[in-house]
């Protein structure tokens, strides 16, 4: 600990990356508070200019009511159209690339995740395999358990098109079918 802020180099590390997770929260308008004039205080008068307006936006649409397509737009990786699913269990689209995190850490399997499908698409492969395990005598891992999230995440939406479980040979519960957008 030789900053003076107490931090290690591998807490800031977990410290952006946590913070590499959170969305800011929408901004609220503030709420009006009404002041009762006291006696003490006389109102001051009004010589100076009116403020200029400020231009405003119109409202945001709610995702909700937005069609699929704008939703596809932003990035966000969706389940596997069940043919191409398929199509990958049966190995008539070829499984171009394998990653096994077996025996990583959580942040470590994320690092290695992370770099290895951006290196899948650099490589211009369309469809990858990611074996998660199934965790420790059965019951849902850490690693299992988080890989859905990290590949939704705004550091992956550019590189991941969909996923969907693997086929029972190709690792069944333990394993995911990656399809990677074109770099």
């Amino acid at each position: 600990m030789s900053r003076r802020d107490g931090l290690t180099p591998e807490d800031r590390r977990i410290w952006a990356r946590v913070t590499g997770t959170v969305t800011p929260a929408k901004a609220r308008k503030a709420a009006r508070v009404m002041v009762a004039a006291s006696a003490e205080a006389p109102p001051v008068p009004r010589t100076a200019a009116p403020l200029a307006k400020t231009p405003t936006r119109p409202a945001p649409v709610a995702a909700a009511a937005a069609p699929p397509s704008a939703q596809r737009a932003r990035g966000h990786p969706e389940e596997l159209e069940p043919r191409r699913q398929r199509r990958l269990a049966r190995e008539r689209d070829p499984i171009e690339a394998r990653i096994d995190l077996h025996g990583y850490g959580r942040f470590q399997a994320q690092d290695a995740l992370t770099a290895f499908l951006a290196g899948a698409q650099a490589r211009g492969y369309r469809s990858v395999l990611v074996i998660t395990g199934q965790g420790r005598r059965g019951g849902s891992g850490v690693i299992r358990a988080s890989v859905h999230e990290w590949l939704q995440a705004p550091a992956l939406r550019g590189v991941v098109s969909g996923f969907a479980p693997a086929a029972r040979h190709h690792g069944g519960d333990g394993a995911l079918y990656v399809t990677i957008r074109r770099g």
